[in-house]
C-alpha cells in the first residue's frame, strides 16, 4: 500500500491534490504545516512526499534537509511558487527528487509522482541487505533474523542502518548520535545511545556483530 504525504498550507490546493492523486492501493495524508507533517512522519511509513517550500511555520527546505538526513531514499517532490532557476537549482541540490512550479498541470503532476514511485519501488528491490542469517529491508521496514521478523523502533532502525552501511568501520558516538536523533534537539544524553545499542543487540541477537570500541564508538563487524 502506497502512502503519500502532502504538505501544503493552501487548503483548496491541498484538497485538490488529494483528489487528483487518489488511486487504488494508495493512502493520502495531508498536512498544512511542518509541525503536523513531522507528527505524521512519526506515525508510519511514507512512500513519497509532496512538499511546499513556503509554509506558515518555517521553510520546507529545512524540513527537506531533515527528511533526507533520516531517510535519504524517500522521494520528495517540491511543489512551490518559487520558480527562478536559482530556486530550482537550490531545491534540487538540497536533495529534492523533483521540482514542480505553480501553477502546474495535474496530469503532469500525476505522471511525475508515478515516475518517482516506480523508481523508488525498483530501487527498494535492490536494497535488501543480507548479512549471514540477517536480512534488512529498510525501505519496507522489515528486519529478519533466521527468517523471523523482528520489530525495531525508528531509532533502532536508524542506528542499524548506520552500522550495516558502514560495516567494518568504527563509528564514533557523536557521529551516531547526530545521525540517529535528527529532530533538531540541542542535547541528547549519550546514555541514550548505549541503551539503543543494547536493545538492538538483544532484539537481533547480534552480540557477535555489533561491537563496542571502548572510548571511540561502535562497529558492525565484517565476517
Amino acid at each position: 500500500m502506497e502512502q503519500l504525504l502532502i504538505i501544503e498550507d493552501d487548503n483548496g490546493l491541498n484538497q485538490g491534490l488529494c483528489k487528483a492523486l487518489k488511486a487504488e492501493n494508495r493512502i493520502i495524508f495531508s498536512c498544512p504545516n511542518i509541525k503536523s507533517a513531522k507528527e505524521q512522519l512519526m506515525c508510519g511509513d511514507v512512500s513519497l512526499i509532496l512538499l511546499d517550500i513556503n509554509l506558515p511555520d518555517g521553510s520546507g527546505l529545512d524540513l527537506l534537509h531533515d527528511i533526507k538526513k533520516a531517510t535519504p531514499d524517500l522521494p520528495v517532490i517540491l511543489l512551490t511558487a518559487n520558480d527562478t532557476d536559482m530556486d530550482i537549482v537550490d531545491g534540487l541540490e538540497k536533495g529534492a527528487d523533483d521540482y514542480i512550479t505553480k501553477p502546474f498541470s495535474l496530469s503532469v503532476l500525476r505522471a511525475r509522482v508515478n515516475t518517482q514511485l516506480r523508481k523508488s519501488a525498483a530501487a527498494a528491490k535492490e536494497q535488501v541487505i543480507r548479512i549471514s542469517h540477517f536480512a534488512f529491508d529498510f525501505f519496507h521496514c522489515r528486519f529478519l533474523v533466521d527468517g523471523r521478523e523482528v520489530e525495531l523502533s525508528k531509532t533502532e532502525q536508524r542506528l542499524l542502518r548506520l552500522l550495516v552501511e558502514n560495516r567494518g568501520a568504527v563509528l564514533g558516538r557523536r557521529t551516531l548520535v547526530d545521525g540517529i536523533w535528527t529532530d533538531g534537539a540541542d542535547y541528547v544524553d549519550e546514555n541514550a545511545l548505549s541503551v539503543t545499542i543494547k536493545r538492538l543487540r538483544d532484539k537481533l541477537d547480534a552480540q557477535d556483530y555489533i561491537k563496542t570500541v571502548y572510548g571511540v564508538g561502535y562497529s558492525w563487524v565484517k565476517k
